[in-house]
């Protein structure tokens, strides 16, 4: 086991670490474990204990006197409020410190209305799903949008299918509201970081794609979300199709992937062939009740992906790749063409050892990407022992807020 995750291997933070894998232990345990002195473990115990971060069971074996405690992490001391914002919906949850959804909503929406209807409509959401979960202080909030995002500063950068977002500053309407750090960063990008934290903890290395009215792609490197000089690492849905036949795409380049097949794309050739497709919905509706020429057509999608993605898996050797969004509920089509021009593409080597699977998350990946994202910044060294410092020092009173 990692002994710690912060730059100094004593900090409150590192302690914290320690305990977040779900294992109560003693002080003695902790100090065995860490080489601190007893007395340090119990000032750090202390300031986690008032911070609420950390309880004491108190369940400890005795060795001849009273029992010794067992100190455990406490996920339920704060919330994280987290929302994956699509085209046309959002996942908007709540969950604990140990990124669990507490509660879950999904919200139909146009992304195109603007920051200023639909933020108003997340914070309403997340006012009403706070009333059906225990009373608990706020830590954070963690937004995934539908385009490439600054994440340094969480506005929306040249976004191509959000009307009105470029530039917009979104930390700051949503910290008016609710008074706490805010974390946006692209929807895909948190997927893929929902898919490892939930379902594949142990990959290092994982391509995970949405197909759905866009079609993009979240890259984890060496464990590590992969972001890009510009925030535009794994923009799948503009790289060109060899065989897209001239198809127009909303960026305004021609046989771009996501002009080829995306749910808005082969929801048009269905129509042309006499079936009532007006939405990627519509796709999966007709796959999944037995429509053959439905089948034919979400199976090539899964093959023009797949050809995009056999270049960046010869490229970025991933061990794993997940398919996910809407139109990868259409089941096997998807998934079977997308494994046909991977492993067909791509050099043997980098497909030896690949897997190709279908999303563990689903659609509430980016939701859990986003309260991860959250929580791996709150409760990272640089902000958690910053802030337990200054309570130490006495420049706070009270019980510890992490947000402030």
């Amino acid at each position: 086991m990692e002994s710690t995750l912060g730059v100094e291997a004593g900090s409150p933070a590192a302690v914290l670490r320690m305990l977040m894998d779900g294992s109560p232990r003693t002080r003695a345990e902790i100090v065995a474990a860490t080489g601190l002195a007893r007395s340090t473990v119990r000032a750090r115990l202390d300031l986690l204990v008032a911070a609420g971060l950390v309880s004491d069971s108190g369940t400890g074996e005795s060795t001849g006197g009273r029992p010794a405690g067992r100190f455990g992490f406490n996920p339920g001391a704060h919330h994280v409020l987290a929302a994956e914002v699509g085209a046309t919906h959002a996942t908007v949850a709540v969950s604990d410190l140990a990124c669990r959804l507490l509660a879950v909503e999904q919200v139909d929406l146009d992304v195109a209305d603007g920051p200023e209807k639909i933020l108003p409509l997340l914070a309403t959401t997340w006012r009403s799903l706070l009333k059906t979960v225990p009373d608990a202080e706020i830590a954070g909030v963690g937004i995934g949008l539908p385009g490439p995002v600054e994440h340094s500063t969480g506005k929306p950068n040249n976004p191509p299918i959000m009307p009105g977002w470029d530039g917009f500053d979104v930390p700051a309407a949503i910290t008016a509201e609710f008074g706490v750090p805010v974390l946006v960063d692209n929807e895909v990008n948190l997927m893929a970081l929902g898919e490892h934290t939930a379902s594949h903890p142990d990959v290092r290395h994982m391509i995970v794609v949405k197909a759905a009215t866009g079609i993009g792609a979240g890259l984890i490197s060496n464990g590590v979300l992969h972001r890009g000089a510009a925030g535009a690492a794994g923009d799948l849905g503009h790289i060109r199709v060899p065989q897209g036949g001239e198809a127009l795409c909303r960026c305004g380049n021609t046989d771009c992937l996501e002009a080829v097949a995306a749910g808005p794309a082969l929801a048009a050739r269905l129509r042309d062939l006499g079936h009532p497709a007006h939405s990627t919905a519509d796709v999966v509706n007709l796959v999944r009740s037995g429509n053959l020429e439905a089948g034919r057509v979400v199976r090539q999608a899964g093959r023009d992906i797949g050809e995009v993605l056999a270049g960046c898996v010869s490229m970025f050797n991933p061990s794993l790749v997940v398919i996910g969004g809407l139109l990868a509920e259409a089941g096997e089509m998807l998934l079977a063409g997308v494994r046909e021009s991977i492993y067909r593409r791509s050099l043997p080597l980098a497909t030896e050892n690949l897997r190709i699977v279908a999303s563990g998350a689903g659609v509430t990946a980016g939701a859990l990407g986003a309260a991860a994202m959250v929580v791996r910044h709150v409760l990272s060294p640089e902000v958690l022992d910053a802030r337990l410092d200054e309570v130490s020092a006495g420049a706070s009173t009270g019980e510890v807020q992490l947000a402030e």
